[in-house]
């Protein structure tokens, strides 16, 4: 499978993308109050078509949240809430609001280390074989392209779910269409999805919740 990873990123790098709006940061947080309810608190959980933490989004590729919002709009990422939430919003909103979480939070904070805690054998021969650390980076924090999301510390139940989503293509609720992500996902079984989640889950990372004022 890993010989089969640059065809699939050039294949995705050939589906049609977002177009690209000027962001603008500070536009970005007098929009996000539609999103403080869920991103704005620490380990908040969604109940509903799953239930999961929902992810922390602070910190995070500002790239990678303009494609996920616009998966949402486009139906492309089913998830009922999102779905609604993203369809309100416009090129630039979804353009601002990026800009606002990819940088919300993190003055002062620390890089993700380059060389993060080794796995146990069995881990490290799921990232192996799913060639994980050639998209998301070795460190699962510096994924080679800012569409591509930062993953190391995020929710374990998240990480989980999404990956479920990445093979899930029958369900109006739940799923996610990605040429690469889809495909990966097939080579493990769910125990296996949920070593690495956890794995993932367990590295130090510059993904976090920045609790909204009104929630400190």
């Amino acid at each position: 499978m890993s010989k089969a990873i640059p065809f699939l990123l050039a294949l995705a790098a050939a589906c049609a993308a977002p177009a690209v709006h000027a962001q603008n940061a500070v536009e970005g947080e007098h929009k996000a109050a539609m999103c403080i309810g869920c991103h704005g608190i620490p380990g908040y959980q969604a109940t509903f078509p799953v239930i999961y933490k929902v992810p922390m989004i602070a910190g995070q590729n500002a790239k990678y949240i303009e494609n996920a919002l616009h998966e949402y709009k486009k139906g492309d990422r089913k998830f009922p809430t999102m779905r609604a939430i993203a369809a309100s919003l416009s090129d630039t909103d979804i353009a601002d609001l990026a800009a606002y979480y990819s940088t919300l939070g993190t003055a002062g904070r620390p890089a993700a280390p380059d060389t993060p805690p080794a796995p146990p054998p069995e881990v490290a021969a799921l990232v192996a074989k799913g060639a994980c650390n050639s998209c998301h980076g070795p460190n699962f924090s510096k994924p080679i392209d800012p569409g591509y999301p930062k993953l190391a510390g995020q929710a374990d139940s998240y990480l989980f779910n999404a990956l479920l989503a990445y093979g899930t293509h029958d369900n109006r609720l739940f799923g996610r269409d990605h040429p690469i992500m889809s495909a990966q996902v097939k080579l493990f079984d769910r125990k296996e999805l949920q070593a690495l989640a956890d794995y993932i889950s367990s590295l130090p990372g510059e993904i976090h919740t920045e609790p909204a004022p009104r929630f400190k």
